[in-house]
Formats: structure tokens, sequence, C-alpha cells
């Protein structure tokens, strides 16, 4: 793979709307795959346009931070090029390719997580700012900063499960196929990290 493929993809937009799931998407996303396995540049080149901005937005949720984001988004699709010839088309019972991948985004937000310590958020201070509307800016923005604290002090297992199914709006079933996991085990992880993020919210707010 050539290097500079990636390089014109620019890393932008990592809070967009959560990706689309249509059928007629994922038919071209493995015919893609079915072009990448062949050699195709350009082919890839397309779907690193149609999904990084979605890979670089899980790995923000699940490492918080941009940067480590964005590496984690471009090491993933450098494995996508490697190994294009292992994808299973869905039609012929494989996974779908947003499963496959985001698959492979996880497993490099742990192995991150896992060589350093997590770091979620700095409490800086918020400069004065006098215009209309600033103070309840001000207090959307720490309102923010707290529910994106609570969620990184989640378990591993917890925030990854939360994320999928709050953020990226996938169904339980799916972001268990992404997590390698059952249906019951998601289901167990979804209630404790609900509710571990609801006691310490309500927490910070009695304080």
């Amino acid at each position: 793979m050539k290097p500079e493929t990636l390089e014109k993809t620019r890393m932008q937009e990592t809070l967009g709307p959560p990706i689309g799931r249509q059928e007629d998407e994922g038919r071209l996303d493995a015919d893609l795959m079915r072009r990448i396995a062949d050699g195709d540049q350009r082919a890839f080149q397309q779907l690193v346009h149609r999904h990084l901005a979605g890979a670089v937005r899980l790995a923000t949720r699940v490492l918080g931070s941009s940067a480590m984001a964005e590496d984690a988004a471009q090491e993933a699709f450098i494995r996508v090029w490697k190994h294009a010839g292992s994808f299973e088309d869905p039609e012929k019972r494989g996974a779908k390719f947003t499963t496959w991948l985001y698959r492979i985004v996880l497993n490099l937000c742990i192995d991150e997580k896992r060589r350093i310590r997590f770091d979620a958020l700095d409490d800086v201070p918020e400069p004065m700012d006098d215009r209309p509307g600033a103070e309840k800016d001000m207090q959307r923005r720490e309102q923010s900063a707290r529910v994106q604290a609570a969620l990184a002090a989640l378990p591993e297992r917890q925030r990854t499960a939360f994320v999928l199914c709050f953020y990226e709006d996938y169904t339980n079933k799916e972001a268990a196929a992404m997590m390698g996991i059952g249906l019951k085990a998601i289901e167990s992880l979804l209630v404790r990290a609900r509710r571990t993020l609801r006691d310490t919210l309500k927490t910070e707010k009695e304080d």
C-alpha cells in the first residue's frame, strides 16, 4: 500500500452523525473490498473516504483522544488493505464491512490503552467570555466534559459497549458481534454502564 493513499484523506468530522447501515451500502462496501483484494488502490481510497470519519469517531469515544484515535483509524485501514482478501462477502454469510472494520478499530484501541495509562480529560479553566449566551455555552461545555469524564472512567468493556449502542446507534446484536461477545454479555455491560454513569453524574450534581 502506498502511504500517500491514506495521507490524501483528511482526518476530520470525528463527531459526525452515526454511520448508515443500509443494505445497498453494504453491497457497495463488499464490492470495494473485492476490488481492494485485487490491489485496486482507487477502490481503497473510496472505502477510506466512506468510513474514515466513522472509524475516527468510534476510536475517539473509546480512547478519549482525537490524536490517538486518528492513529488507530489509520492503522485499521492499513490492516484493511493488507487483509482485504480475508474479508467474506456478507451475502456469503460473512460479516458486514463496518462490523469487520470496527472490530479491528476496537482491538487497536484496546491494545493502545493497555500500552499506556489512559488519561481522560484535563481540568483546564475556561477563559472568561462576555458575549450574550456565553454562560449557557460554558455550562453546556462543562456538562459535556462531565459526561465524557464519567464515560472515560467506565471499565473498558462497559465503555465500548455503551459507545457502540448509544453513540453509534448500533443494535445490541451488532455491537456484540463487533466486540466478539454474546448478546447477554453486552446487555449486562450496558446495564452496568448506565447504572454507573447515572450514579456518577447524580453524585457530581449533588456535590
